[in-house]
């Protein structure tokens, strides 16, 4: 009876341990989940990519813009610092947008003047500046993990995925409030819900064809969906992503004219 007792004793501590323990990694989970997920998404060192952003209505092609983005993480706050280069169509090539903290501007070689933008500003469909933008959300957002669910992907296939709510929690933020879903095996990003202000849900995002790229597998297509009219896709192709001497002078609004002349 003494053994049984002590046997029931042990199993009930282990189960009170391990409940403790899940307990605890539960409430730590919501920012390192996000943490996790933006080093699935951003390469960990200086580089470059071209993203080729096409919007669809009905299925067919409306229009293309194409982009080069060159992105460093400042050391002073941990963000990535961008300037995003239009390189087609041809109306449209040598225009630049520069983020350096909280700072975002537009520039156009043909009146060699600067604008100042927000990220909500549209590049092209449902793609605004901010979904181009190398950026981390557990930096910008303040995470809570609202459950485990398994949801369809954009290929339709069954994902075992964290159901995350962000709220913006620096002015750096490109939207006050988003929720995403995380696939639980591998970090990877499954799906976003962006909300305005007023807490409109403005498109659904997906996020697919996950390659090797930069030393880990990252998704290289995202599709925007409007969540008035789905008919309307915007389509955000990534490639050539590559290592890059990004220096600190690109970022600074004085050295944009010359930035567009290279």
């Amino acid at each position: 009876m003494k053994t049984n007792t002590l046997l029931s004793l042990a199993l009930v501590a282990l189960t009170a341990a391990s409940t403790t323990a899940h307990a605890h990694a539960e409430a730590q989970s919501a920012t390192e989940i996000v943490a996790a997920a933006d080093r699935v998404r951003n390469p960990d060192q200086p580089f470059r990519v071209s993203l080729a952003l096409t919007e669809y209505q009905n299925g067919e092609a409306r229009d293309t813009v194409n982009l080069a983005v060159h992105s460093k993480v400042d050391p002073a706050t941990q963000q990535y610092r961008n300037v995003v280069r239009y390189v087609g169509p041809p109306r449209d090539v040598g225009k630049l947008v520069l983020l350096n903290g909280t700072s975002m501007w537009f520039y156009d070689p043909a009146s060699r003047a600067s604008v100042r933008i927000s990220a909500q500003q549209r590049l092209i469909g449902q793609a605004s500046d901010g979904d181009v933008l190398t950026v981390n959300l557990a930096h910008d957002y303040a995470a809570k993990l609202l459950g485990e669910e398994s949801i369809a992907d954009a290929d339709k296939l069954p994902r075992s995925a964290w159901h995350l709510e962000l709220v913006a929690a620096t002015p750096d933020a490109a939207y006050t409030r988003l929720e995403t879903w995380i696939e639980k095996e591998t970090f990877h990003p499954i799906k976003s819900k962006f909300y305005s202000d007023s807490g409109r849900l403005l498109k659904v995002a997906y996020y697919r064809k996950y390659e090797a790229q930069l030393g880990a597998v990252r998704p290289t297509e995202t599709i925007i969906v409007d969540a008035v009219d789905a008919h309307l896709v915007t389509k955000i192709t990534s490639s050539d992503f590559r290592p890059e001497q990004v220096q600190d002078t690109w970022f600074q609004r004085e050295y944009l004219p010359r930035f567009s002349e290279e």
